[in-house]
């Protein structure tokens, strides 16, 4: 009990931080519109039919995002996805378009050790949870998606959390496992 109660500690303050900053980062107007003048071109998260194909019970489906993977160093990770809005040594935070975000975390040894991607509405660009879980996920009564999935093998676990609503949050995060 007393592992799992400082995990979930663990868990909650990385994705309370992410949402607060993709939130943060919707709401500037002054973001979106450099976000959108760098033309940025919105992509989903890559994943391959054959790593998908091969996957086994402990292999993740979902193991990178736009090519950066947990393990990358900062600089490798900025070459992959660009000049960040924010920057610092802990985190990286990238506006690519209105409706998508992305914030890279950053180990003491300047490696990647998360990554949370944000959709802003249920567009084209929002992943399903089966492309990103390799499943569905029951709807809450409100009609909020949550599911964890740890994958020990791979040293990573990966949720997807939408909020409820017409114009709903889609979270997608992958982290590495201490």
């Amino acid at each position: 009990m007393l592992q799992l109660r400082k995990y979930h500690t663990h868990f909650n303050l990385p994705c309370l931080a992410l949402t607060v900053f993709a939130l943060v980062g919707f709401m500037s107007a002054g973001s979106l519109q450099k976000a959108e003048a760098q033309n940025h071109s919105s992509a989903r998260a890559t994943v391959t039919n054959s790593a998908a194909q091969a996957r086994g019970a402990d292999d993740p489906l979902f193991s990178e995002y736009k090519g950066v993977r947990i393990g990358m160093t900062a600089d490798e990770a900025r070459k992959k996805l660009g000049e960040p809005q924010d920057k610092s040594d802990e985190q990286d935070f990238y506006v690519f378009n209105e409706k998508e975000s992305a914030q890279v975390f950053y180990d003491k040894a300047h490696k990647t050790y998360a990554i949370s991607i944000n959709y802003l509405g249920g567009g084209s660009e929002t992943p399903a949870p089966k492309g990103v879980l390799g499943s569905e996920i029951e709807a809450k009564p409100d009609g909020s998606l949550y599911k964890m999935v740890r994958y020990r093998k791979a040293g990573y676990w990966v949720s997807y959390s939408r909020t409820a609503g017409t114009d709903p949050l889609t979270t997608v995060t992958i982290q590495r496992i201490d």
